[in-house]
């Protein structure tokens, strides 16, 4: 009977396991290491700032900039790094820092009469009194309604793709405005293909030159840096997570679907100037296959509904933390669990611990519940010392008979109220 297991091994998962493991907790990690950032094209930058990056232990020593050293390489403020070199950073960190790491998927987790049973993708059954799922984003990509169901070779999301050399001579459409739409348009117009871009957002928004560390009290007061931006408003987000969670339910929905929206960083913008064809105000009604193996596209705009023809379409349009899409999840615990706003994500209580004793959540899927910094790797380490606080009073409560039943109405335990 292990005390944690941990579902996941992305940034998440891997900041809990090296918390757990300073405390002496009996604990399995299973996944691949950072997959999700190892399957990004090579010509992709980490947006977020190296000081900004770092995966956490609780001694702060194996942050991206004590491996940078180990690599001789700078992680400078301002200096954006490749993100092959931060998927390098988290396989170093687990070695480091993270035991009983198994590359092994989970295939599903359901309640357990002791606590929870964890089944391999290769059958193996585990049982565990506490669980932590940090599975990442893959799980929730979101893509517009019209494209859904099309065949994967006509469309993808842009999690999909690994390198993109192979859309050399095609015609491609990206949908979408942010950061993954932007740098995914101008890698396929760098390696040769026709691109365009075609977003509901009536503008572009770009992220500009980030101002130095060390800049005055003056202009600090007036915009302080935090890992999320500069500004109040994101100093908010990221060092009071808590704090936002005390938020009216209404206010947090707000601000989790409009904060931090998408944007291009600033390094990028000279890069995507070779994408000539950007269609902005627009979003597709509809889509079908042609009989020459292309798409035929109808579009919304300004000037009415127009038709297109692409070879492919790659959907950059980013991920929602519905729980629905948890199916690692027994359905039995997934349809139990409390939900928090329109979206469907799942309610998180002070320490990440859902509505249902022993089960922690990390990572996006409890953004709507502790705001925008769970959408970035800057959020790991609130979440990492939260989390396996919650989960150390929880084996304490199991110890003492104390643990409850689960909450799947409307009731809230003082935990959840905390």
């Amino acid at each position: 009977m292990y005390d944690l297991v941990i579902v996941g091994a992305g940034p998440y998962g891997l900041s809990v396991a090296a918390h757990a493991a300073a405390h002496g907790l009996n604990l399995r990690i299973f996944g691949r290491p950072m997959e999700s950032w190892h399957a990004m094209p090579s010509a992709m930058f980490l947006k977020s700032e190296p000081w900004a990056s770092h995966l956490s232990d609780p001694a702060g020593v194996y942050g991206l900039d004590a491996y940078a050293a180990t690599r001789g390489v700078r992680a400078d403020h301002g200096v954006p790094l490749p993100v092959g070199f931060f998927a390098a950073y988290g396989d170093w960190f687990a070695r480091q820092a993270v035991p009983a790491l198994d590359e092994r998927l989970i295939a599903s987790v359901a309640p357990h009469a002791e606590g929870y049973e964890v089944v391999t993708e290769d059958g193996e059954s585990l049982r565990t009194r506490t669980v932590a799922l940090a599975v990442g984003v893959l799980p929730f990509m979101e893509i517009p309604e019209p494209l859904r169901g099309l065949p994967r070779d006509r469309v993808t999301h842009s999690s999909h793709h690994g390198e993109l050399d192979g859309f050399a001579g095609r015609d491609v459409t990206v949908v979408g405005a942010g950061q993954a739409a932007l740098e995914t348009a101008a890698i396929l117009a760098e390696q040769g293909a026709t691109v365009r871009i075609l977003a509901r957002s009536d503008r572009l928004n770009w992220n500009t030159l980030p101002p130095a560390l060390d800049r005055g009290l003056w202009q600090s007061l007036r915009a302080p840096h935090t890992g999320l931006g500069c500004g109040w408003h994101n100093r908010l987000y990221a060092e009071t997570p808590g704090l936002f969670r005390r938020l009216p339910a209404p206010t947090r929905e707000r601000v989790f679907d409009s904060a931090l929206g998408p944007a291009g960083a600033w390094w990028l913008r000279e890069r995507f100037a070779a994408v000539s064809d950007v269609r902005l105000g627009r979003h597709i009604v509809s889509a079908a296959p042609t009989g020459d193996d292309r798409l035929r596209l109808e579009v919304a705009g300004p000037e009415g509904t127009t038709t297109l023809e692409t070879d492919h379409v790659i959907a950059a349009t980013g991920f929602a933390p519905s729980l629905a899409r948890a199916e690692v999840l027994a359905p039995g615990l997934r349809g139990a669990l409390r939900t928090v706003g329109g979206g469907g994500a799942p309610e998180v209580g002070a320490f990440f611990e859902s509505s249902w004793p022993g089960l922690f959540l990390a990572g996006l899927l409890t953004a709507p519940s502790y705001g925008p910094s769970m959408r970035f790797v800057f959020g790991a380490d609130y979440t990492a010392r939260r989390l396996v606080r919650g989960v150390r009073q929880r084996l304490r409560a199991t110890a003492r008979g104390t643990v409850g039943r689960p909450r799947t109405g409307g009731e809230r335990t003082p935990a959840a109220r905390a």
